[in-house]
Parts: structure tokens; sequence; C-alpha cells
């Protein structure tokens, strides 16, 4: 069992930051992904999680449950709560321009996406740039949260110019499988890859502490003709997924 001085109240409790169970829960989260409970570390039991805590039975057994739910600890029959051990992260080749969807089918697994926000808008400046809009141009915006097997991987924010994708409903999981079917999908792309620490909005959705680190990939997709048709910048959980490339000497 890990040092119990880090499921101390004077640890974690903050008043004014919300009920005890979540600022628990927040707090074990963020050791858990910072590596100061490691996998398969055991938590105290019920009755000694509480009294070390000082709190009770019943806040201690509300902030086990997120956790449970968030797939960081796992309950074993008979024998107590356990830091979930660490699954093989997944793999994607930066040099392969394939979508999520098929990523994750490729690797016998389901995802699914909710759709945050799709309709059709006067660019940013940044889309006009990254586009080649002008201002009395429309664009297409799609922001998706990406779920595989139930768990949140990514949130996509992937916009396009409104000739190439007129109606944002049509797409409801791969935005790629849509832009094939209409004969223009990009055959090419330019990524850039960097860390960032997520805002509250973002952690909620990715079931993360607010503050951690992700990668941020920005991709800006082009037809053969070399016209930019996509410019998609996504936030995918650094603890879960790896993206890898591929060096060659020229």
């Amino acid at each position: 069992m890990p040092d119990t001085s880090v499921f101390h109240q004077d640890a974690w409790f903050r008043p004014g930051r919300g009920s005890r169970y979540q600022q628990l829960q927040r707090h074990i989260s963020t050791a858990i992904l910072s590596g100061d409970l490691a996998p398969d570390d055991q938590l105290p039991p019920e009755r000694e999680f509480a009294e070390i805590a000082q709190i009770s039975r019943v806040t201690v057994r509300k902030a086990v449950s997120l956790l449970v739910a968030d797939g960081l600890v796992e309950q074993r029959q008979g024998a107590g709560s356990f830091v979930r051990s660490a699954a093989p992260k997944l793999k994607q080749s930066l040099s392969s321009l394939v979508s999520f969807t098929e990523n994750m089918l490729v690797r016998g697994m389901t995802s699914t996406s909710t759709v945050l926000l799709r309709g059709v808008f006067a660019p940013s400046p940044r889309e006009i740039l990254a586009l080649g809009l002008s201002s009395q141009d429309r664009v297409t915006r799609i922001d998706r949260l990406r779920r595989t097997d139930d768990v949140p991987m990514a949130i996509e924010f992937s916009s396009l110019p409104q000739d190439i994708l007129p109606d944002p409903g049509k797409v409801e999981t791969s935005l790629y499988a849509v832009l094939r079917k209409k004969g223009c999908a990009p055959t090419r792309a330019v990524q850039r890859v960097t860390a960032i620490n997520l805002e509250r909005r973002e952690a909620e959705l990715l079931k993360l502490p607010e503050g951690s680190a992700v990668l941020k990939i920005e991709r800006t997709g082009y037809l053969a003709t070399g016209r930019p048709i996509e410019f998609t910048s996504g936030l995918y959980r650094s603890d879960i997924y790896d993206f890898v490339s591929e060096l060659r000497r020229d």
C-alpha cells in the first residue's frame, strides 16, 4: 500500500472548491497520472480510508466510484480497490493519412463520436490563412469528442470550406468517409505536434484533471491539386496515445 499521507485531508481539501468527494477524486486522479500512485497500488480499505482522510465512508465510496468510472481504479472482488494497470498505448503513425475511425477499426476497436458543435460560419483569421479563404467565404465546422470502447480519447475541431462540405449533418463518425464518398478527401497533410495543458472544459470532456498535459495536433489536409480543404486541431490523451514517425535517410 502506498504512503497514506497522499490521502490526508490537508493534501487535497480546499474550502470553496467543490464537494469533498469531487476534490478527493481529482486529487487521486492527479496522483495516478503523475505517477505518485503507481499501477497496482492498493487504496486503503473504505473504513481506514475514511479515518485517514477524516471524511465519511459515503464520501470515500463516491470518490472511488468516480475513479472506477474514469478507468483509473479497478475493484477486485474480495481484495479491494487498486490503481488500474496501465494499458499499452495506442500508436498512430504521423506519416499515414488515416482517420481516427479507421485507426481504431484496424485495431478491432469501436469508435464513437459526440458532436459538440457543427454548422456553417464566417471564417476566423486562422481558418482564412490555413484554408486559403477570403473573409466573404464560409466554413463548415465540426467539433467532436472521440471515444474508443466508451473511453474518451480525443477532442477534434475540424474546419472545411463550405463547398467541400456543405452539410455538416452528414458527418456522424468519420469525416474522411464522407469526404471520400464525395471524391474530395485529402491526399496529403502537414501536421504539427505540440504539448499543452488542458483547460477546465476540455479536461471534463476527456475525464482528466484540469491542467493535465495532452498532445495537440494541428493538421492541414490538401487535395492532389494542392488546394487546402481541411484544418483540424485535435487534443489527444497522452496517457493512452502515442504518435510515431518513421525517419529515413535521403
